[in-house]
């Protein structure tokens, strides 16, 4: 693979939207409000969605839900990432979204921000990782971290966190 390679960055896949809009991965109801920049009920307004991979624009309808990346992808194919199984908060649509617009590239990529690139293998386990700062050339930047990632033959998904909170993203496929 090289730095040309296209690196498509995966949304929330919509069976799983459907289903965390009904119950989330911790077993909770779907709680939707109204994004407000007033901060009441919470201060979401820029928070990312990880539904159509943007920001959340005041006036939105918009729930905070426990999602599982890993374990979802795992039931799809099989794998047993064990103890590697973990949850945690994102935002998303409370209805139905267009989902990523096609030329959206990178999400949430502010150049300076902090990220993590936690690399898994077909079992669902952690084979790497790496601390990447977002340089101002954000496409060149992901797609050479997210190519060293790849060039790793073990590894088989990417999942890219924001260090400052831990939040999940989105995730990368191998192409």
């Amino acid at each position: 693979m090289t730095p040309e390679t296209p690196y498509i960055p995966q949304p929330i896949p919509e069976p799983a939207l459907k289903e965390l809009r009904h119950m989330d991965d911790a077993g909770r109801p779907l709680r939707p409000y109204t994004a407000r920049e007033d901060g009441i009920p919470l201060n979401c307004v820029g928070s990312p969605l990880r539904c159509c991979l943007r920001a959340i624009e005041p006036g939105e309808r918009v729930a905070l839900v426990s999602y599982a990346p890993l374990r979802r992808w795992a039931a799809a194919t099989g794998a047993d990432p064990g103890a590697y199984d973990e949850s945690g908060p994102v935002f998303i649509h409370a209805e139905e979204c267009e989902g990523p617009r096609d030329d959206a590239g990178y999400p949430f990529a502010r150049p300076g921000a902090l990220r993590t690139l936690r690399r898994y293998n077909a079992a669902g386990h952690i084979v790497g990782g790496a601390l990447f700062e977002i340089p101002h050339d954000t496409a060149r930047g992901f797609k050479r971290a997210l190519a060293e990632a790849f060039a790793n033959p073990e590894v088989a998904l990417v999942h890219v966190r924001a260090v400052e909170y831990g939040c999940f993203h989105f995730e990368v496929r191998r192409p």
